[in-house]
């Protein structure tokens, strides 16, 4: 028994004789959770809250946000204010950090999928990508080059209809993309927005090696470097051969495994392809993690 408890213990007899609590249960506290750009996750695919406390992380609940943004049940209910009736003494934590955990997932281990994290203090936290127990990057850093061309057909033909994140330097390619490593749990994806659609070129963990699939690209080998010719098996409502100028080009960070086949919400890297762009010429994306979502715990 704690001297807290004994302490209370003692207090208990000399008052009334008993005490219709027990000091040595946990007291129930609340987490009260709010974020901003947090996106719904499909599939079964859900968020969970962690606290770590004396260095182990205790689950406060499984949820999902709704698409106004309010937090919701994994089964779709409203949770009023964000609020968890977690059933442990938050009092001691020292971090908080969001997961996003697998479909069917029942167990009390953190997915390595870290989002979101940030330390208690004074009975709240501020959570961020950035925090080391979460991506560990606000990714503001991250910078981004790429050219058109198609070199997986082997001909100078359709060379508008490709996009490779390298850069040319000197007469040669070099590696485009500034990229902070992942964690466990995340891997980068490349995008064209065609008419609409986002047509992947890719998930990738290293800037300097190909990205793991190349499901349009022609026969020939691609260089070194993440991209993807737009040359077969075109998507419905899409047809290839195309011409990427006047689309968007992006770099996402993708959880690992995946809720959707969809761009996931952190995307640090976006830029529109000129509409008179030519091909074997270097082009810049922007930055855009600042749109990165936030949020906040509050201990009460």
């Amino acid at each position: 028994m704690t001297g807290k408890n004994a302490l209370v213990l003692l207090t208990c007899a000399l008052a009334l004789g008993a005490c219709d609590d027990d000091p040595t249960e946990p007291e129930v506290m609340t987490l009260a959770l709010s974020f901003s750009g947090l996106e719904p996750l499909a599939n079964g695919f859900h968020y969970e809250g962690w606290a770590i406390i004396n260095g182990a992380a205790v689950t406060t609940g499984k949820f999902n946000v709704a698409s106004g943004g309010g937090l919701v049940t994994v089964d779709g209910s409203a949770i009023a204010g964000g609020a968890f009736d977690t059933g442990v003494d938050l009092e001691d934590a020292a971090a908080i950090v969001i997961t996003i955990e697998p479909a069917g997932d029942t167990d009390d281990i953190p997915a390595s999928t870290h989002i979101l994290a940030g330390p208690v203090s004074g009975g709240g936290a501020n959570l961020a990508a950035a925090d080391g127990a979460a991506l560990g990057s606000d990714f503001l850093g991250a910078t981004g080059d790429y050219i058109l061309a198609t070199p997986t057909d082997g001909a100078e033909t359709n060379e508008n209809s490709g996009i490779w994140f390298l850069r040319l330097a000197g007469g040669g390619p070099a590696v485009g993309l500034d990229l902070p490593t992942l964690p466990g749990g995340w891997a980068y994806e490349g995008w064209v927005v065609i008419d609409g659609t986002p047509v992947t070129t890719g998930r990738f963990t290293a800037v300097d090696a190909a990205d793991f699939s190349a499901p349009f690209s022609g026969m020939e080998a691609g260089p070194p470097f993440p991209g993807e010719d737009f040359l077969m098996n075109a998507p419905a409502g899409l047809t290839f051969p195309t011409d990427l100028a006047g689309t968007t080009a992006v770099i996402s960070v993708e959880p690992e495994p995946d809720d959707s086949p969809a761009p996931f919400t952190l995307k640090p890297l976006a830029g529109g392809v000129p509409a008179n762009a030519m091909d074997h010429q270097t082009y810049a994306l922007g930055n855009n993690a600042a749109g990165f979502p936030t949020g906040t715990a509050v201990i009460r």
